[in-house]
């Protein structure tokens, strides 16, 4: 398959204490790796930062939300995600100078790997879109000054499939409307401690029910997706 119509600026955990060997030790592997940044602009370093920082305090209150929801403490998530190895992902969608190979768009289908994801995108034509339960893509509306929340792959794993992670694509615009189409997305991928236990939660499958999923932790679950996706790539 032809490669996604998209660029990116790929941003991992910013406060790493030095010394601990959690961060550095061998099974932290690259999850704290230090950021590379360009030179310039020089504010851009501070400003992405700070939005990581801020998302995952807004992912803090989202996880604690979630456990309410789903009957469990508002902590329950707390110890699991105090030393998060999150992705802050900052994308950009060219508007296309050329048509796109068949099969080619700004973003393939697919689920995202870890709890959940913060999304701020611009409304421009060629946008996400979603797959509904009739097994349609439906386009994801906009809304002013708003995000836009996705259930990842370990909350689906948590909640023994009753949260689903939800399969979703960038579309590309229509050609005769391709100029004035750029489109910018800030992507806050909450990823789990890398050793948080991940299995279905109490109350989420019947007694003597065997659960859908085998236990797992985030850093296993995203490592076997990424090598997967990359060998998939390579492959194809």
């Amino acid at each position: 398959m032809p490669g996604d119509l998209n660029e990116s600026l790929m941003i991992g955990p910013v406060d790493v204490p030095p010394g601990d060997p959690y961060f550095h030790g061998p099974q932290a592997a690259k999850h704290f790796y230090p950021n590379l940044w360009p030179q310039s602009p020089a504010e851009l370093k501070p400003l992405y930062e700070a939005y990581f920082r801020a998302m995952g305090g807004l992912a803090e209150d989202l996880m604690a939300l979630f456990a309410l929801a789903l009957g469990l403490p508002e902590d329950f998530f707390a110890d699991k995600i105090d030393r998060h190895i999150s992705r802050l992902r900052v994308r950009n969608y060219p508007a296309p100078l050329e048509m796109p190979k068949p099969g080619q768009l700004r973003a393939g289908a697919h689920c995202d790997y870890g709890s959940l994801t913060i999304l701020r995108a611009e409304d421009k034509l060629g946008g996400l879109q979603v797959m509904n339960k009739a097994g349609r893509w439906v386009d994801v509306p906009i809304a002013p000054d708003s995000y836009i929340i996705n259930i990842g792959e370990l909350m689906a794993r948590w909640t023994n499939g009753r949260w689903a992670a939800n399969l979703h694509r960038v579309v590309n615009p229509p050609a005769e409307q391709a100029a004035g189409s750029r489109r910018l997305s800030l992507v806050f991928f909450h990823n789990p401690n890398y050793d948080a236990p991940v299995s279905a939660l109490p109350g989420t499958f019947a007694v003597g029910e065997a659960p859908r999923f085998p236990p797992t932790t985030s850093g296993q679950h995203l490592r076997a997706q990424f090598v997967k996706t990359q060998v998939t790539e390579t492959a194809a």
